[in-house]
């Protein structure tokens, strides 16, 4: 833990482009607990730029969507999928701007919806975009077309979480 934050731990081998650590040009992400919100730290560089020293919009929808995935398998612990995806862009972000991504639920839900937001940052709190969405999570039967080695993975990490 450090200033606060509660580190959460990670997969470790996975491919995923935003939080995989088996992906050699993915961007890593690592994930803390903020009080009521799930974060990430992030400054992208030149490899995500979209116009001259701006970064892409297509990373930024990416870095949203990770960390509103992430909220929901801290808080609620459930294996899901993305339904759909709002973004609004606020302000362009330059390359080389230190960043905070931040999600958190947006509303309690009956299952199989789940609805979480999402915004980015700079260190001074200036908002650069922002994002909702809604995940439906898996019924029983669909897990079967996810991996037993994830399924392990995910069902020993929200052990893990329990804890926290």
């Amino acid at each position: 833990m450090q200033n606060g934050h509660i580190e959460i731990p990670k997969l470790q081998g996975y491919g995923c482009f935003a939080c995989g650590t088996a992906n050699p040009i993915g961007l890593n992400l690592q994930f803390y607990l903020a009080g009521e919100e799930l974060c990430s730290d992030i400054t992208l560089g030149k490899n995500y730029e979209g116009w001259a020293n701006m970064a892409h919009g297509g990373i930024l929808s990416t870095l949203l969507d990770e960390v509103m995935s992430w909220t929901i398998i801290v808080f609620k612990r459930v294996f899901f999928v993305t339904r759909k995806m709002e973004v609004k862009y606020i302000k362009p972000v330059m390359i080389g701007t230190p960043l905070t991504v931040k999600g958190r639920i947006a509303e309690e839900s009956k299952n199989p919806k789940i609805k979480a937001k999402a915004e980015v940052c700079d260190q001074e709190g200036t908002l650069f975009a922002r994002a909702k969405g809604e995940f439906i999570v898996l019924p029983e039967e669909r897990l079967s077309q996810v991996p037993d080695r994830l399924k392990q993975d995910m069902n020993e990490l929200f052990q893990r979480l329990s804890t926290v």
